[in-house]
């Protein structure tokens, strides 16, 4: 059974939909798994960097959140993973989430019907907290959460924390948050030194909290030009720069997800 990841975090712009994609690649390339990505975000970025013009869809994820009959739309003509595509039309499917039973937990349907037939399942969010948002947190196994080094994304970033967890105890008691990626890096930056300080405290007083027990603080992902070049290429940053820097810190994110596909859902994770 494979495992579910979502990247998550109430800010935009943080580095979500780049995460998803990249991490997604190595995943596939260095591990060779199956991979399957979905996009719950109705600005449909995953879905474009992936180089799928997102209107060009007449199903998207919305047909199965809202209609549980319905097989997940997928496209498949990238040769390292599945995706299944979102558009602006998500945003229709949020309202009418509100009328469905068990409305929170729709996208666990979903994935309870797909994620047999794949080692990893990467859900990109969208930056709210809405039903969209609140079916990823109760579907998914694990939470990475990209923060931007920067004071005013640490702030929502906060509230978030706080929002996981209360949402966690009543519908997915079993998610771990296995991970904090900080984007956008710029060591010359004060602010920016000062921010990984303040994650490093926050996240050390969290892990009395057995949601955040294990979380690990990875290396700061650089601020690149790159990242924007390659998703406009529509290219995973390996591809597009082989001998990129970041390419480390991207590797390591990926071998820690490694190391909880390879254990029972349920079981710890390990920081």
């Amino acid at each position: 059974m494979g495992k579910t990841f979502a990247l998550f975090n109430m800010s935009g712009g943080v580095g979500k939909s780049t995460l998803t994609q990249n991490l997604g690649y190595h995943l596939a390339t260095d591990h060779d798994l199956k991979v399957l990505l979905i996009d719950v975000d109705p600005q449909a970025s995953l879905t474009t960097f992936m180089g799928y013009p997102p209107l060009e869809y007449e199903q998207t994820i919305a047909d199965s959140l809202l209609d549980a009959s319905s097989p997940l739309a997928l496209e498949s003509r990238t040769e390292w993973c599945n995706l299944a595509p979102a558009n602006i039309f998500l945003s229709q499917c949020e309202i009418e989430l509100h009328s469905k039973i068990q409305r929170e937990l729709c996208l666990r349907r979903v994935l309870d019907k797909v994620k047999d037939e794949y080692d990893a399942v990467l859900v990109d969010c969208p930056p709210s907290l809405g039903q969209l948002s609140i079916n990823c947190i109760s579907g998914v196994d694990f939470l990475i959460i990209p923060i931007q080094t920067e004071c005013k994304s640490l702030e929502a970033t906060l509230t978030l924390l706080q929002t996981t967890h209360e949402i966690t105890q009543q519908v997915n008691p079993d998610l771990r948050v296995l991970g904090v990626a900080p984007t956008m890096y710029n060591k010359q930056y004060r602010q920016h030194q000062e921010a990984m300080d303040t994650i490093q405290s926050v996240f050390q007083e969290l892990r009395a909290n057995e949601l955040f027990a294990h979380t690990s603080i990875y290396d700061p992902i650089p601020r690149s030009t790159h990242f924007g070049d390659a998703s406009k290429a529509h290219q995973p940053l390996a591809v597009f720069k082989p001998k990129h820097p970041a390419l480390e810190q991207l590797r390591a994110i990926a071998d820690n997800m490694i190391s909880q596909i390879k254990v029972p859902v349920g079981a710890a994770a390990n920081g």
